[in-house]
């Protein structure tokens, strides 16, 4: 039987699933769709009316790419999730970018494949649909060997953990929507482009605890019952990721909350038996980077990788694919 491809556009269509992907589950493309400036798009792949892979995507809307006007890009975490041991995993993926990729630029400009579990993941699949490749950055915390996951961190570090609560900061998890929007409010006022070019609407954070309060996390920094800084994490299978974090580090400095964000998450993610914490965006490899240099200094390790492009004008890609071969 040929493989048969479905993609949906609206979350009450998509039927029961398996797997274990956060990047490519159904609770997050709920998060996505209900998310003002963004839409979602899931691909399933199924023979003899049984799903074997699928991929996730989701098209936003972004402000400071080239060209200088709003325009819409698709983002995909990983190469999908594949159900079948016997199946031939590259033919798949084949199949589900053509479709990805024939849908997306229909409405987006660009499309970008990041957080590879390596640098040659889909590499062949990805050069035959023109897409062209950006080396690129990952920082990683091993948690799975080590006691305490201070014991990886700088002196200077723990000594400003100590000093931050010392100083009256106190962190937890965030539950309710008083707290969830302070968070967002308080992240979104003070995040620096250096970290990411976009951040989402409010709403997504508090969708984030509504639809996926086993796979999301939310912490957060007080200082006399202030909000001062936080961190966002996304759990799927053995691995958290820290998607966003951020804290008021001019105004508070003694309490370091930004420091104290990035550690709740490193020390929960412990604490619950995660084998690795990986910082989502932390740049590209070749200019300084101020995040990446923040977050290196809690003990992770870089990782070379790929994030791989594809743009709506053919010109424009034919150029890039001979400047970045």
């Amino acid at each position: 039987m040929p493989l048969k491809l479905t993609t949906y556009h609206r979350g009450s269509r998509i039927p029961e699933l398996p797997g274990t992907d956060t990047f490519h589950s159904t609770e997050l493309f709920h998060v996505y769709e209900a998310t003002p400036g963004y839409t979602p798009l899931l691909i399933v792949a199924s023979e003899n009316g049984i799903p074997v892979a699928k991929l996730l995507a989701a098209i936003r809307k972004s402000v400071r790419l080239f060209p200088p006007a709003i325009i819409k890009r698709c983002e995909v975490y990983g190469t999908g999730e594949y159900f079948d041991e016997t199946l031939n995993r590259e033919a798949v993926f084949s199949d589900m970018l053509q479709r990805l990729t024939d849908e997306a630029l229909r409405e987006a400009f660009l499309i970008e494949f990041r957080n590879l579990d390596n640098s040659l993941s889909g590499y062949k699949v990805f050069r035959e649909n023109r897409y062209f490749a950006v080396n690129w950055l990952r920082v990683r915390n091993s948690l799975h060997n080590v006691e305490q996951v201070e014991s990886r961190f700088s002196s200077s570090r723990i000594r400003q953990i100590k000093k931050g609560l010392n100083n009256g900061a106190e962190v937890k998890e965030a539950h309710t929507p008083e707290e969830i929007h302070a968070f967002a409010k308080m992240l979104h006022y003070n995040y620096s482009a250096k970290i990411r070019r976009h951040f989402p609407s409010i709403d997504f954070f508090q969708l984030l605890e509504k639809q996926m309060p086993r796979k999301s996390r939310i912490f957060i920094v007080t200082y006399k019952d202030k909000v001062i800084g936080g961190s966002v994490c996304i759990y799927s299978n053995n691995s958290a990721y820290l998607w966003f974090s951020g804290g008021m580090r001019k105004t508070y400095a003694l309490q370091y909350p930004g420091i104290l964000a990035v550690w709740q998450a490193l020390h929960d993610a412990k604490e619950r038996s995660y084998r690795h914490l990986e910082f989502m965006d932390v740049g590209l490899p070749f200019h300084k980077h101020g995040y990446r240099e923040f977050v290196l200094r809690f003990g992770g390790k870089q990782i070379s990788t790929r994030r791989w492009f594809r743009f709506r004008w053919e010109w424009l890609n034919r150029v890039l694919i001979k400047m970045y071969e």
